[in-house]
């Protein structure tokens, strides 16, 4: 199965404002699956003998791990993405092309995701994090929870304070390119052609060996790897180009807010409906001034549109985030055995969110109004975040609850438009 789902961008000055670099990215996936956000805290790990469970395999631990927020469907262990408490933010594509599918279990993309957050304090250092457990261990596996069969090869764009990569990947063998400057965008194809600023050591002779390339061309990867023609990649009317244009539509003047309206686009296609659709939606602000805090803005819902993207900022001691974390069941070991029914992982959110919008859509007055009081606290938590972003000092006993307390406000508006 090869469904269209995923994009995620990335806005470097001069095409932002305030000397931020903005990341963003539309989760999409299987309509009824819950995302939950979680937060897990920086981590020394003294017993190095014991392994790391990923989704389906273990893998060797490091000494020691960073604080990270993810964005997650809640039946695996790693994320489509997340920050890290330097300022990493990391998402993936699915992609596919040339190379066939490997089936058996193996690190997932989206582990890949949380292993490169846990792991680097750098864009390129993740990078190198994803593309060595890469090498050892290889990409595979079902990535959907229950009967149906979903397994694909990854594409990566990966940010910081300075910089971005593009990751792309096709089995063990990837290319990479980096971003100082302007916007980038990655969805549901391989997109980096003959700017390669890293890659695989085999990734030429492996493509001779198979046939697709004669190693007289100049070396295009998408198109060599994919059956791609990278001619006509910026003129089609898919997502890739729709989604570049929107970012085009708006360089020299992008801010977070310009990043959640490109998510919430509806005719594009990035705000996806229908089977596939967006689950779960990110924002990221990564000030080059290391001095100002990064902000996440996460929305663990589904409909960017329909829903709140609420800021994290990294401080010491943040509690878990409870009204967005989904309950956990004994299921997770044997997923691989395909069960008949998936168990019900609805957040406290998700549920309140759900049935607000199952009410409301049948009375269009109701529906105009909690959408008015959702927007209203955006913009408040906006305007407060502004200042945040631009205080060197913010206070941090207000932060520390900021993520737990916005999705409380949230959750309020939706119990007063159920209840009344």
């Amino acid at each position: 199965m090869e469904p269209c789902s995923c994009d995620t961008f990335v806005a470097l000055p001069p095409s932002t404002t305030d000397n931020r670099i903005i990341f963003g990215k539309n989760s999409d996936r299987l309509c009824d699956e819950v995302q939950e956000v979680v937060y897990f805290p920086a981590t020394v790990h003294d017993n190095l003998e014991k392994r790391l469970k990923c989704t389906y395999i273990e893998i060797e631990q490091v000494p020691e791990t960073y604080a990270v927020v993810l964005s997650r469907p809640a039946w695996l262990w790693g994320a489509e993405m997340g920050a890290n408490e330097h300022g990493v933010c990391i998402g993936n594509e699915a992609v596919w092309g040339r190379e066939e599918i490997c089936n058996e279990d193996a690190l997932l993309g989206m582990d890949l995701v949380r292993l490169g957050l846990e792991r680097a304090e750098t864009a390129e250092k993740a990078l190198n994090v994803i593309v060595d457990l890469l090498e050892k261990y290889g990409q595979g596996g079902n990535c959907a929870e229950g009967g149906m069969e979903f397994s694909y090869h990854n594409s990566f764009l990966i940010a910081d304070r300075n910089e971005a990569w593009i990751l792309e990947t096709a089995g063990k063998h990837w290319a990479a390119e980096k971003v100082q400057e302007g916007v980038r965008n990655i969805s549901n194809q391989l997109s980096i052609t003959t700017k390669i600023d890293r890659e695989h050591p085999n990734m030429r002779s492996y493509a001779k060996q198979k046939g697709w390339w004669d190693g007289e061309k100049e070396f295009d990867f998408a198109g060599i790897y994919s059956y791609l023609d990278t001619a006509k990649m910026m003129t089609s009317s898919g997502r890739y180009c729709e989604g570049y244009k929107l970012l085009n539509k708006h360089k020299g003047s992008i801010t977070f807010e310009t990043m959640m309206e490109i998510l919430r686009d509806k005719p594009s296609g990035i705000n996806m409906e229908g089977e596939f659709l967006t689950t779960a939606s990110m924002v990221s602000v990564l000030p080059r001034d290391s001095s100002f805090p990064c902000i996440h803005f996460f929305t663990g819902t589904p409909d960017p549109e329909r829903s709140v993207f609420k800021p994290f900022i990294f401080v010491p001691h943040i509690s878990q985030l409870l009204d967005t974390t989904s309950p956990t069941f004994e299921l997770e070991g044997p997923i691989k055995k395909k069960p008949c029914f998936k168990p019900d992982r609805r957040h406290l959110l998700y549920q309140e969110h759900q049935q607000a919008f199952e009410v409301i859509d049948k009375n269009k007055e109701k529906a105009k109004m909690m959408l008015d009081n959702m927007r209203k606290l955006e913009k408040e938590l906006f305007k407060e975040m502004e200042t945040v972003l631009q205080n060197k000092h913010p206070d941090v006993n207000k932060i520390v609850n900021l993520f737990t307390q916005c999705a409380k406000d949230e959750i309020r508006i939706y119990k007063s438009n159920t209840n009344s």
